[in-house]
């Protein structure tokens, strides 16, 4: 019986992304050795998320209170939108604090294989947004993937005869790269992006 409980769990946590069974049963085994310290936290640590986290109504950020932290902070440049692809863009644009206005979550990129349309995306709330806040700069931090570059034309159309400015993420070499570690797409985009001195 026991085992059966052992293995709905390693089901469980090997839909998780960037997990299979492998790595899902080295964490039930981390988890059941360390049964006592680790488990009622991390009972009380999801409790606690599926209880208190909300989606902001704004931005598409989860949070504790909706408008989140970001949307409703007086410290933040109001006039600046980043557009990104899903929340974990957002989280890697906070964590190295470099970036201090506002952002949008698409919630993906349109996708003809995968079948997703401007309708499945946070689109329209985000015309929205331009048309009801004073927002002078959007950024497009969108995927340099083919879907990530035709969501971003795509928005470009609409967003082309707004009294706004439209700018997106330089691509190419990354710092401390090095060019026989790039991949072909990579020297090409440091190529044509390239800048005088």
């Amino acid at each position: 019986m026991s085992d059966s409980y052992i293995e709905q769990l390693i089901k469980v946590i090997s839909k998780l992304p960037s997990l299979g069974t492998r790595s899902a049963r080295r964490i039930v085994l981390h988890l059941l050795k360390k049964k006592e310290s680790i488990i009622p936290q991390l009972m009380i640590a999801l409790d606690n998320v599926h209880k208190n986290i909300k989606i902001c109504d704004v931005c598409g950020n989860y949070d504790t209170i909706s408008p989140c932290g970001i949307c409703s902070s007086k410290t933040r440049e109001n006039n600046t939108l980043c557009i990104v692809q899903d929340i974990s863009d957002l989280w890697a644009l906070e964590r190295g604090g470099l970036y201090k206005g506002l952002y949008h979550i698409l919630g993906g990129v349109l996708s003809a294989i995968e079948g997703v349309t401007p309708d499945d995306l946070n689109i329209d709330k985000l015309l929205k947004r331009i048309d009801n806040e004073d927002i002078t700069e959007v950024i497009l931090a969108l995927p340099a993937t083919v879907d990530g570059q035709i969501t971003m034309h795509y928005i470009y159309t609409l967003l082309k005869e707004k009294d706004i400015k439209i700018s997106t993420l330089a691509q190419g070499i990354p710092v401390g790269g090095e060019l026989n570690y790039m991949d072909d797409g990579t020297i090409k985009l440091a190529l044509d992006m390239r800048k005088l001195l």
